[in-house]
């Protein structure tokens, strides 16, 4: 039956059967092999009207050879050989974490079944869930303590590992410790970057005009020689020292192949460096997060909602939950456009994250033309599913509840989603006002969904 299946096809089943049929008794286990971002190659294909085939396969060469397989991970030696960049994955972590699942291959084992070995959101069970699991390869994160645009830090992952995203597949799994916890960062991390390289490496082959000029991201065939034979690459840095009177025909060509391997493999390193440099940065652009104001009580959770109408300082909540009502439906903070007057999450349902958007919108597809996107689902892409905003009555805050989390999504946005950073206007929306419409958000919650018991007022 397999073998009937189209190309694009077998590539989206055949690695899925390898989760599953690894130590089935009776059953041949299939090589599991990181998967080409081939809805990357056609968006540009269908947008430059250009092939890409060679592209893709030439850009998956040079991940394979810079970061390795699933059961053998590596990272490139331009990052190895730096001790700050060699600092942001461990490799005994990486090992930890890597490999089949009855092996103790942790990604494997907890993740995979979501977020694909690949890390492309595209596990056998992703079709099924909403919103799809995470795909890594962009490079974007959506619930993190730095501004929009940064990566987040390592602690921000574990935040999300140890205690799951509430009102997703994503839940906290108890038996994992604090090293497997680290072991999976470092992962996630190493599948990132490596997902990063590769579509980097077809962003800028198509802006440079490469692709269009009929050239190769690199001479694949070329470049195996030169890096698996260490003595032939000394002759050719021999004869880049000769005068060029004093070589052959043959030694000219070979020198100019050489020449040009050395440019592209540098490309290529580049944009490694330039990638793990973006996760180095990430913790020192955490945003700091003033104090509340104290002429109000701010709550933390609907206990906290309930317990303070209740107390003494009844009339300065409520005053707050107004001024936050206000800004809530105001043109300038503008929440009720998308999450709905009374915040039910019923404003702007028709929009989509930039994760399918990258593949339809910004390519000229629409999302809702799904003829048009046939292409493009059978090379991988998931079915686009619209964004839905927030129903604050459910009481459901992913990537954290906390009046902090909340106050940096607030100002910050929300990465890879519609959701946009505030706009402050001095006299009209100032940055305290952000604490009046958490306050207000809090107050939407419905005492179905709120704790059963209410905590003291403070």
């Amino acid at each position: 039956m397999y073998s009937q299946l189209s190309p694009p096809i077998r590539a989206i089943v055949l690695p899925a059967l390898g989760i599953l049929c690894v130590g089935c008794s009776g059953r041949v286990e299939i090589p599991v092999r990181f998967e080409p971002n081939l809805v990357h190659t056609m968006k540009y294909q269908i947008q430059q009207d250009v092939p890409m085939d060679q592209a893709s396969r030439d850009a998956s060469w040079i991940v394979e050879t810079m970061f390795g397989t699933p059961d053998e991970p590596k990272l490139p030696a331009v990052i190895t050989e730096d001790d700050e960049l060699a600092s942001i994955v461990s490799m005994e972590r990486l090992q930890q974490a890597a490999g089949p699942a009855e092996s103790g291959g942790l990604f494997r084992k907890h993740c995979a079944i979501c977020h694909g070995v690949t890390g492309d959101g595209r596990g056998p069970s992703a079709a099924q869930q909403t919103p799809y699991p995470r795909d890594y390869r962009m490079g974007v994160f959506k619930f993190k303590s730095t501004p929009r645009g940064e990566k987040p830090t390592r602690e921000d992952l574990a935040k999300l590992i140890r205690d799951g995203i509430a009102g997703t597949m994503m839940k906290k799994i108890p038996e994992l410790s604090e090293e497997d916890i680290q072991a999976l960062i470092d992962y996630v991390i190493y599948l990132s970057m490596r997902g990063e390289h590769e579509r980097k490496q077809i962003d800028m082959a198509v802006l440079d005009g490469i692709i269009e000029d009929g050239e190769r991201l690199i001479n694949v065939e070329f470049a195996q020689k030169v890096i698996a034979d260490p003595g032939y690459r000394e002759q050719l840095e021999q004869l880049a020292e000769m005068d060029e009177e004093t070589l052959n025909e043959t030694q000219n060509k070979e020198l100019e192949l050489y020449e040009r391997f050395e440019d592209d493999w540098g490309y290529a390193e580049e944009y490694a460096v330039e990638i793990a440099e973006s996760w180095i940065d990430a913790e020192d652009e955490v945003l700091d997060v003033p104090e509340p104001p104290t002429d109000f009580p701010l709550a933390e959770s609907y206990a906290d909602v309930v317990a303070f109408r209740s107390s003494d300082r009844a009339d300065q909540f409520e005053a707050s939950v107004k001024r936050g009502q206000e800004l809530f439906v105001g043109k300038i903070a503008s929440c009720s456009k998308c999450h709905g007057e009374k915040g039910l999450g019923n404003g702007q349902t028709t929009d989509y994250d930039d994760w399918t958007k990258d593949w339809t919108i910004r390519v000229g597809l629409k999302p809702e033309n799904r003829d048009s996107l046939v292409p493009m689902l059978a090379r991988g892409a998931m079915e686009p599913k619209n964004a839905i905003p927030r129903n604050f009555a459910e009481g459901i805050f992913r990537g954290g509840s906390t009046s902090r989390d909340l106050y940096r999504r607030i100002t910050q946005g929300i990465d890879g989603t519609p959701m946009p950073a505030v706009t402050f206007v001095e006299g009209q929306f100032e940055e305290d006002d952000v604490w009046n419409l958490i306050n207000f958000i809090r107050s939407l919650q419905t005492a179905e969904s709120g704790p059963a018991e209410a905590a003291p007022a403070t």
